[in-house]
């Protein structure tokens, strides 16, 4: 299996030339953008918490614990004294990072249900969720936000199928198969316990059409592939001038991209 910084430095390269990708078709604002891009940072080292007293394990359910030991404060602090708001925010923390913890790796193996896509998946529900009720994010960003971890998920089981394989050695090593599967079939209750939470999330999620109606857009996509190479010069002092002209599009005939903050195009009527 690869380990944890090739995990961190090629999550954060996946995550960046999608984020690259998003910026450049202008359907998100900056402030999402950093946000669905950590999603994606997140991903990519997730299916670790089930490896017992592993660096993304316990960083993991220190960050769960401080996000819901906050969430819970935030929610209930008009209602309780100082006193009561400390211990409640003190238990939660301790609960989720330490209770939470030896009672998940007491009931997981590692490259288990947690390498799966089903548990790519219902994580990215997951996502979806937080960004759209917790963080009270646009559909569409709460949609990219799952998307994006997802493909960091992907990415991370893919990077442990290509370190089982031995190129110099000329083998494969015995781990080869157990990281990128659909479901963990030496578990099948996990399985479908994992399948079931991913229906149940679902379920619960946003509407998808903002993000579906963006990312099938042609204008949108014609725009990116305008934009794939430089029309005149490379960082404007490389390169012959291109004979190529761009005509940028009318005002007001653009299609809106509600996915972020950006505001909508709107027409001025004539003066008098």
């Amino acid at each position: 299996m690869a380990n944890f910084p090739t995990h961190i430095v090629v999550g954060t390269v996946v995550a960046g030339s999608l984020a690259t990708l998003t910026l450049a078709a202008d359907v998100i604002a900056p402030e999402n953008l950093v946000a669905v891009t950590m999603a994606g940072s997140l991903g990519s080292v997730l299916p670790d918490i089930d490896l017992k007293d592993s660096r993304p394990s316990r960083a993991l359910f220190a960050g769960l614990a401080v996000f819901f030991s906050f969430a819970l404060l935030f929610h209930f602090a008009p209602k309780l004294s100082i006193a009561e708001m400390w211990i409640m925010w003190l238990a939660t923390l301790l609960f989720v990072r330490y209770g939470l913890h030896t009672a998940f790796h007491k009931t997981t193996s590692h490259r288990g249900v947690w390498h799966t896509w089903i548990a790519g998946i219902a994580c990215a529900f997951a996502s979806v969720i937080i960004f759209y009720y917790v963080f009270d994010r646009p559909d569409g960003v709460a949609w990219l936000a799952g998307g994006f971890l997802l493909i960091g998920f992907l990415t991370h089981l893919i990077l442990d199928e290509m370190y089982s394989v031995d190129v110099l050695g000329n083998h494969i090593k015995r781990s080869f198969g157990t990281a990128f599967k659909p479901i963990d079939l030496r578990n099948p209750w996990g399985s479908a316990l994992m399948g079931a939470a991913a229906v149940a999330l679902l379920f619960m999620t946003p509407s998808i059409s903002t993000f579906y109606d963006g990312l099938t857009s042609r204008p949108m996509w014609s725009a990116l592939n305008q934009r794939l190479l430089p029309q005149e010069k490379w960082f404007g002092v490389i390169g012959p001038r291109s004979q190529v002209a761009v005509t940028p599009a009318p005002v007001g005939q653009a299609i809106p991209q509600t996915t972020g903050s950006i505001p909508e195009t709107t027409t001025q009527p004539a003066q008098p």
